[in-house]
């Protein structure tokens, strides 16, 4: 009996193996350089949308045989993580508000100021150190920092700095900005390299609805959204506009089912190219956060900018994006690569390639072709473990034997003897 019951558990995690035959796409690998070494092609949308749930169906052929790879993916943006340092000396000198900060050894770009007050313009010089006390210090900027909420074009605090790991900065703030309206600086780490990102899909009808303008795409399943682009016109040279990106299911809601429920990461686009004060403001974020892609199924992204009472922005593109992805193999000289998918049946390869992978950064770049149905494509059988095409059973089975490893126990107890 237990004999019996290992043999239905294992049949029950049996695995598929990959069958050319079975996959109904595939691409081939084009521009492989003719040396082979390391080399990576950027995954796009259609990828994600006619494979399995974390492309665990790809498979790398090299002149038809199975050959190892690696699935890569850019850097995501770090989460607001800024960890927030106190100031030290902090006073006036020569009419300027001036204070020091201890950042440490970690490396960093974006400084922002703490500032409690609101409506003003301000000019902040940025020097770093080794020492607190250091005479040679080195000068990393002069940076331009506003409140505008009075015009409704926003707050901009965060001063760009070049990468820099010096641990003592030394600030000096030249406008209406008082010592005590300091209350702290962030610093958040720089990321070893910027993400990339690859367009999923771009420039869906843009209409007007009342004070709103509303973009809505349909995207397949599995297809990931990490980012929301809008690229409006030269003109307005200045706005903010509140936006949302919403995010549903698209597939129909079965019958006597509640209707999906719908995820909403609200944001805001601002621009702003003026002279204040004799002082230049740039400033630009077109990038909307998109919601986590909970659904199994089809997708449908709404974008809705809300004007108010504006005149619409000429909205000229919105674009959807996700992280690049890249697959990476170890090409051989005059090979043939294809890349196959399509077929639900298979989970996830394990390579020792995958495990013992290091990035080259001179890599070879390929590129895919474009999708093809697999000529030789049939139905995969029904190669289902039989306890998933029949799942009761399993139960069944197991209730039977615990039942009859209870019944052995009950007999094989000695009988307790009469007392006189």
């Amino acid at each position: 009996m237990t004999k019996l019951l290992a043999a239905l558990l294992l049949l029950a995690v049996a695995d598929a193996t990959p069958q050319l035959e079975y996959f109904h796409a595939q691409r081939t690998i084009e521009n492989v350089q003719a040396s082979g070494g390391q080399t990576c092609a950027v995954l796009d949308a259609a990828v994600f949308a006619h494979g399995a749930p974390q492309l665990a169906d790809l498979r790398l052929y090299r002149d038809g045989v199975e050959t190892p790879y690696v699935l890569r993916t850019a850097s995501a943006p770090m989460e607001s993580r800024a960890q927030a340092f106190d100031l030290l000396n902090k006073g006036e000198r020569a009419s300027r508000t001036s204070f020091d900060a201890e950042i440490g050894g970690i490396t960093y770009s974006d400084v922002e100021l703490e500032i409690s007050t609101k409506d003003f313009i301000a000019t902040v010089t940025v020097t770093g150190s080794r020492e607190q006390s250091a005479k040679d210090a080195t000068k990393l900027g002069a940076y331009t920092i506003f409140d505008l909420s009075r015009q409704r074009l926003g707050r901009s605090t965060v001063l760009h700095l070049p990468a820099s790991n010096l641990p003592y900065l030394h600030f000096e703030i030249a406008g209406p900005v008082h010592p005590e309206q300091v209350t702290a600086v962030e610093v958040e780490q720089q990321t070893a390299t910027a993400p990339v990102f690859v367009t999923v899909a771009a420039t869906a009808p843009v209409t007007t609805e009342g004070k709103k303008s509303v973009s809505i795409f349909m995207l397949p399943a599995h297809v990931p959204v990490d980012r929301v682009v809008v690229v409006p016109g030269v003109q307005p040279a200045q706005f903010s506009r509140a936006a949302t990106v919403e995010l549903a299911s698209a597939a129909p809601a079965a019958e006597g089912s509640a209707p999906a429920s719908t995820v909403v990461s609200p944001g805001t686009l601002i621009r702003v190219h003026t002279v204040e004060n004799g002082l230049r403001l740039d400033r630009e974020q077109l990038t909307l956060d998109a919601p986590q892609n909970y659904a199994d199924g089809p997708t449908r992204w709404t974008v809705t900018v809300d004007n108010g009472d504006d005149a619409p922005l000429p909205i000229q593109q919105v674009r959807l994006e996700m992280l690049e992805h890249k697959l990476c193999f170890e090409a051989t000289a005059g090979a043939r690569y294809t890349l196959f998918y399509g077929d639900a049946a298979l989970t996830a390869p394990r390579y020792d390639y995958a495990t013992l992978f290091a990035d080259h950064a001179d890599a070879a770049r390929a590129t895919l072709g474009a999708e093809q149905r697999n000529a030789t494509f049939k139905t995969r059988p029904d190669e289902r473990a039989f306890t998933e095409k029949h799942p009761a059973l399993l139960s069944i089975v197991l209730v039977a034997v615990v039942a009859l490893l209870g019944f052995i126990a009950f007999r094989s107890m000695p009988a307790r003897k009469k007392q006189p």
